[in-house]
C-alpha cells in the first residue's frame, strides 16, 4: 500500500501534460451547457428582455470568465493553497459571507434570500462555501492523517464546521446546498479515514432529525418541502408544480427526445428553464438517451478526476482532488433527484451545464485545480 507523506512531493523534478481526457470532458459539458441555456431559456429570455439571446450573451460571457479561471487553477501550484492562513482564510470568509447573507445586504427573490447584491454582479455564498469547505478540510486533515482517528481533534472540529456552513445556508433556507455541503464533509472525512461507526451515527442523527419533522412539525415549512415530492401531483398548482412540470418535460421527450430546440415546457411553463431544471429540457429535446450520455460524460469526468486524486504526490492533494470530486458527484446525484421527483424540490444546479454565473465559476476553477495536481502525478508505486 503507498504511503502519503506529510508534504514530500515525489519525482517532481519534471511536471506532467495537464489530464487531457478530463479537460476536454470539461470543455464538452461546458459547450454542451451553452447550448442547452439558449435553447431552454429562448422564450423565457423573450418575456424577461424582450430578446431571445440575452441569456446566451449573459452565460457566454460567464463561459469565458470560467475558461480563464480553469486556466488559472490548471497553472497555479495547488500545493499553495496548504497553507494556513489560505485554509482560515477559505472557511471564515465562506462564513462570514453566509452571515452577510441573512442581513439587510442579503437579496431575496422568491422567498429565498441567496444572494449578495454588488451591483454589475451578484455574488452566491452557498456555492463559494463548498470550496472554501473542501480546501479546510484537506488542509486540516491533509497535513496529518491521525486526526481523524482522533474524536476530539479530528471528527467533532469538522462536524462543528460542517453544522456552521450548513445551519447559515438551511437558514437562506437552501435545503440542496446544505445537503451538499454536509456530504462533502462527511465523504472527505470517510477518505481521510474516519471510522464507518461514526458515519452511520450521523447518519442516524439526520434520519432521527427528518422523522422529527414529519412527526412533529406538520405544519411547517420543512414538512410541505419534504412530503411534497412523494406526490407532486396532489400540489399541481402549489409546492409541487415545478416537479409536475418536470416529469411532463422528461415524458414528453420519450427515448430519443422531440428535438434540439422543439421543447414545448420550457414555453413559459416550466420556471426558469435554464437553471436548477435544465436537465428536463435536456430530457425533452435530447431524450432519455441524451440524458444518458451526458450521465456518461459525468461518469467520466469523476473516473478522471478519481484517477489523479489517487495519483496526488502528497495527502493534500489527495484530498483536495477528492472533495472536488465529491462536490460534483453529489450535485449530479441531487440535481437528477430533484429533476426527477426523488427529493424536495430546491435549488441545485447542474455542474457545468446550468446557467448561472457563481457556480460555473467555481466548478470550472476547480477543474482546472483538478488538472493542476494532476501535472504533479505520481507514477510510482513503491513505499516512502
Amino acid at each position: 500500500m503507498v504511503k502519503k507523506t506529510k508534504n514530500k512531493p515525489r519525482n517532481l523534478n519534471r511536471l506532467k501534460s495537464v489530464d487531457f481526457t478530463l479537460m476536454l470532458i470539461t470543455m464538452v459539458l461546458v459547450v454542451f451547457g451553452l447550448i442547452m441555456v439558449f435553447s431552454a431559456s429562448y422564450y423565457y429570455s423573450i418575456s424577461q428582455d424582450g430578446n431571445p439571446y440575452s441569456y446566451l450573451l449573459k452565460h457566454g460571457m460567464w463561459v469565458v470568465l470560467g475558461f480563464i479561471a480553469m486556466m488559472f487553477g490548471a497553472s497555479y501550484d495547488y500545493r499553495r493553497y496548504n497553507r494556513d492562513k489560505f485554509a482560515y482564510l477559505a472557511i471564515g470568509g465562506s462564513v462570514l459571507l453566509l452571515i452577510l447573507v441573512i442581513t439587510p445586504l442579503g437579496t431575496t427573490i422568491n422567498g429565498a434570500t441567496r444572494w449578495i447584491d454588488l451591483g454589475p454582479i451578484t455574488l452566491m455564498p452557498g456555492e463559494i462555501a463548498k470550496l472554501g469547505v473542501i480546501f479546510f478540510i484537506a488542509w486540516y486533515l491533509g497535513n496529518d492523517t491521525e486526526k481523524i482517528k482522533s474524536l476530539t481533534k479530528g471528527i467533532l472540529p469538522m462536524l462543528a464546521v460542517m453544522a456552521v456552513v450548513a445551519g447559515l445556508i438551511i437558514m437562506q433556507p437552501n435545503l440542496s446546498t446544505a445537503i451538499t455541503v454536509c456530504g462533502i464533509v462527511v465523504a472527505m472525512m470517510l477518505v481521510a479515514g474516519m471510522k464507518w461507526r461514526y458515519f452511520f451515527g450521523a447518519a442516524g442523527v439526520g434520519v432521527a432529525g427528518i422523522l422529527s419533522i414529519l412527526l412533529f412539525m406538520k405544519d411547517s415549512y420543512w414538512y410541505t418541502r419534504i412530503t411534497a415530492f412523494t406526490d407532486p401531483f396532489a400540489y399541481p398548482l402549489g409546492s409541487g408544480y415545478q416537479a409536475v412540470q418536470s416529469l411532463l418535460a422528461l415524458g414528453s421527450g420519450g427515448l430519443f427526445g422531440v428535438g434540439l430546440g422543439k421543447s414545448v415546457q420550457k414555453n413559459l411553463y416550466l420556471p426558469e428553464p435554464q437553471n436548477d431544471f435544465i436537465l428536463a429540457i435536456i430530457g425533452e429535446e435530447c431524450g432519455f438517451i441524451g440524458v444518458l450520455l451526458l450521465i456518461v460524460v459525468y461518469c467520466i469526468f469523476l473516473w478522471r478526476g478519481i484517477h489523479i486524486a489517487i495519483n496526488a504526490p502528497d495527502q493534500f492533494g489527495m484530498m483536495l482532488g477528492s472533495g472536488i470530486v465529491l462536490m460534483v458527484a453529489i450535485q449530479v446525484i441531487l440535481n437528477i433527484a430533484v429533476v426527477t421527483s426523488s427529493m424536495p424540490a430546491t435549488g441545485i444546479n447542474l455542474p457545468f451545464i446550468s446557467y448561472g454565473g457563481n457556480a460555473l465559476l467555481i466548478f470550472m476553477f476547480s477543474a482546472g485545480v483538478l488538472l493542476n495536481i494532476s501535472r504533479h502525478e505520481v507514477k510510482n508505486t513503491g513505499v516512502e
